[in-house]
C-alpha cells in the first residue's frame, strides 16, 4: 500500500525556517545497507505512480527494499531529503533545483544517469476551444516558483502571446513582458492549485504533474503545450550531496532508465509524460 504524506505548503513554510539546514550535520552517510529500505518522496502523479511500477514489478528482482512517501507541493520533498527524513527524492527538473539550492542553502543534486521524464507544460482553458478566442484582458493563472513562472511566460511566448526581454533566463517574470497585445493579467498560484484555479481564471499554465492529477492531457486538453526538443525540464531523481554513491541509490537510479519503465511511460501516458533516456 502506497504510504502518503500530504503535507501543505503552510505548514511546511514554518517547519523550513524551523529546521531549516539541520541536516547537515546529520549522521547519515554514504556508507548505508545496501540492502536497507530507500525511501524517496514523490508528487503522485506521474512520480509516484512510476516509483510503484519499479516497487511492484522491478524492485525485488534488483535486491531494492523501497518506500514511497508521496507529497502534494513542489517543496517539501526537497526540504525532506536536506533534513533527513527520506533518502531521495523524485519530482524536479534542473532549474527548479538550482533555484531552491539557490534560495535555500541546500547541497540538493540530480543522480548521475537518473533523468527520467518530461511533463510538458500546457496552457489550459474551461471557457474556448482554440488559442486564438481567449478574450482581450483575460486572466491567465501562472506557477508562482520562479523557473515555472519562467517557464510558463516562454511558453505563452512561444504560442504568440507576449512578448519578453530578450536573453531572459529561468528567471522571467512578468515584469520582463514587453508586448501583451490581448492585455493579458496574470495571477501566480501554488503549482498545485492551478488545476483548481481553473474555474476562477480564463486560463492556466499547468506542470504536467498536476494536470494529470486533474486529468487534463497536454496533447488533447491544452491551447498550447511545450515542445519535447531540447526542453531543459526533465525530471530526475535526487539526493542530498555526498549520497550520491549510496548503493541503495544505485538501484532505483538504473531502474529508472530501464525499457520497462521506457515502456510503462509510454503505454500508461500517451504522450502527456515522455521518457527522457
Amino acid at each position: 500500500m502506497r504510504n502518503t504524506a500530504r503535507i501543505t505548503t503552510a505548514v511546511l513554510a514554518a517547519g523550513a525556517l524551523t529546521l531549516g539546514l539541520t541536516a547537515c550535520g546529520s549522521d547519515k552517510d554514504s556508507g548505508a545497507d545496501a540492502n536497507a529500505t530507500l525511501t524517496v518522496a514523490a508528487t503522485p502523479t506521474p512520480q509516484g505512480e512510476i516509483l510503484d511500477y519499479i516497487k511492484d514489478n522491478l524492485a525485488a528482482k534488483a535486491g531494492l527494499e523501497l518506500e514511497v512517501k508521496e507529497f502534494t507541493d513542489h517543496v517539501t520533498p526537497d526540504t525532506a531529503v536536506q533534513q533527513g527524513e527520506v533518502d531521495a527524492n523524485y519530482f524536479q527538473h534542473q532549474p527548479y533545483l538550482d533555484d531552491f539550492n539557490k534560495e535555500n542553502g541546500t547541497d540538493i543534486v540530480a543522480v548521475p544517469g537518473a533523468t527520467v521524464h518530461l511533463e510538458p507544460l500546457g496552457l489550459y482553458t474551461r471557457s474556448v476551444k482554440k488559442l486564438d478566442a481567449l478574450e482581450k484582458g483575460a486572466t491567465v493563472a501562472l506557477p508562482n516558483d520562479t523557473t515555472n513562472e519562467a517557464r510558463a511566460l516562454k511558453l505563452l511566448e512561444a504560442a504568440g502571446l507576449i512578448g519578453l526581454k530578450p536573453r531572459r533566463g529561468y528567471d522571467a517574470t512578468p515584469g520582463d513582458v514587453t508586448s501583451n497585445p490581448q492585455g493579458l493579467k496574470f495571477k501566480e498560484l501554488e503549482a498545485a492549485q492551478l488545476p483548481r484555479s481553473l474555474s476562477d481564471v480564463d486560463a492556466a499554465v499547468v506542470n504536467g504533474n498536476y494536470a494529470l492529477e486533474a486529468r487534463l492531457s497536454p496533447a488533447k486538453d491544452a491551447l498550447a503545450a511545450e515542445s519535447a526538443t531540447d526542453n531543459p525540464y526533465a525530471d530526475f531523481l535526487a539526493v542530498r550531496k555526498g549520497d550520491q554513491d549510496d548503493p541503495r541509490v544505485k538501484k532505483p537510479a538504473g531502474l529508472l532508465t530501464s525499457p520497462e519503465v521506457k515502456k510503462f511511460i509510454e503505454d500508461k501516458y500517451d504522450g502527456a509524460v515522455v521518457a527522457a533516456f
